[in-house]
């Protein structure tokens, strides 16, 4: 009997930022397919977003292919693995459905973010709104983003390690899974 395949939702942190831990997509495509035996491995931008299916665990799936992402392009990267299910939720979630994509940003967290309220309120812009669902925290900066106080922040004021996106790319990414499904 076949394994029972899952599709996962990839979300690097931190890659083709300013030049620094470049990662071609096409290279990182083609090492998810070589490590899941997924021959159908899609990439959304070149943050880092991929999605692909396999029958291995997200625990076990998240140290393997994070070794061999370091063993291929010389440098850690942390990953975050959401099931289909798991990004449906962050989707369904989503406290402002209709903002403009690019002013809402959802930070996906790693561990349960533990948000300081004093701290956020101390940078929150007076248009600015933060929600907690889950593992995730929206950011809706009608401002922009690039001129909150606060998105800079953020991670800390979380207290655990996140990869942020915004809604245009949560929504792009969570419509690959579906089709991918």
């Amino acid at each position: 009997m076949a394994d029972q395949l899952t599709t996962y939702a990839m979300f690097l942190r931190g890659i083709n930022v300013g030049g620094h831990k470049k990662v071609p997509m096409a290279d990182l495509r083609a090492l998810i397919s070589q490590q899941t035996g997924d021959g159908h491995v899609q990439s959304y931008i070149a943050s880092g977003n991929v999605v692909f299916r396999a029958a291995d665990r997200a625990d076990a799936l998240t140290q393997d292919l994070g070794k061999a992402i370091a063993e291929a392009f010389g440098f850690e990267v942390p990953l975050l693995l959401l099931t289909a299910d798991q990004i449906a939720d962050v989707v369904t979630g989503c406290p402002e459905p209709g903002a403009q994509g690019n002013l809402l940003h959802a930070y996906l967290c790693y561990a349960d973010p533990a948000p300081d309220p004093d701290a956020v309120a101390g940078l929150k812009a007076a248009t600015e709104t933060v929600t907690v669902k889950d593992r995730t925290v929206w950011l809706s900066a009608p401002d922009g983003i690039g001129r909150s106080k606060l998105a800079a922040k953020m991670e800390t004021l979380l207290g655990v390690e996140v990869t942020a996106r915004n809604w245009n790319t949560i929504q792009k990414v969570a419509a690959m899974v579906r089709q991918a499904g």
